[in-house]
This record gives structure tokens, sequence and C-alpha cells, in this order.
């Protein structure tokens, strides 16, 4: 397997790279949509909502969590997830700066 070589790029770059990396899996979008409608939930509601196992579901819950997207709570236990909105702002402004990149410039292109 090939190095990345994220040392050459940006911090801007590779923070925007980490978070479509996280964001690139139908199952993660599945679960933000499912946390942005109910605001909190126990893993065990991912499994039944979702229909992936819950070891799936939990390792997908980790990704998120590891970009800082979700904030979790263990209440005996389960972990009571949920979306951190600060966090969801910053990527937000971040995502948008990018995404405004290609609106601003003239396509001249074939």
């Amino acid at each position: 397997m090939g190095l990345t070589k994220s040392e050459i790029f940006s911090q801007e770059q590779n923070n925007i790279a980490k978070i479509a990396k996280v964001l690139g899996h139908p199952a993660r979008i599945a679960i933000l949509e499912y946390l942005s409608k109910v605001n909190t939930c126990i893993c065990g509601d991912l499994v039944n909502e979702i229909g992936l196992a819950q070891p799936t579901i939990s390792q997908h819950l980790k990704e998120l969590k590891n970009i800082g997207i979700l904030k979790g709570n263990i209440e005996g236990t389960s972990i009571c997830y949920c979306l951190d909105t600060e966090k969801w702002s910053e990527i937000t402004i971040t995502l948008h700066k990018f995404l405004n990149i290609f609106s601003k410039s003239e396509q001249n292109c074939c």
C-alpha cells in the first residue's frame, strides 16, 4: 500500500479529504440523517433503523466520532450518540468554501 504523503498538502486539504472520506459511505450518511431527525439515539436504534449489523453500525459510529461529527455519552451498557452541532457547522463552512472555489472560476474548458 502506498503512502498518501499527506504532509505535502495543506492542513485544510487534509481536513477536507478526511471529511470526504468519512462522508463517502452511504451507511454513514443514513446514520447522520437519522440522528438529525431524532437528536439522540442508542446504537440499537440504528441497527433497527438502518438494517446493518450492530458491529458494522459501531464501526461507522466510530469513524464519525473520530472526526468529531458525533458526541457520545455512556448510559449503562449503551452509548447514546448525537450530532455535534458546533463541529457540523465548522464542516459545513469548510465544505462550502471548498465547493465555492469552482463556482467562482470561469469555465473556459473544452
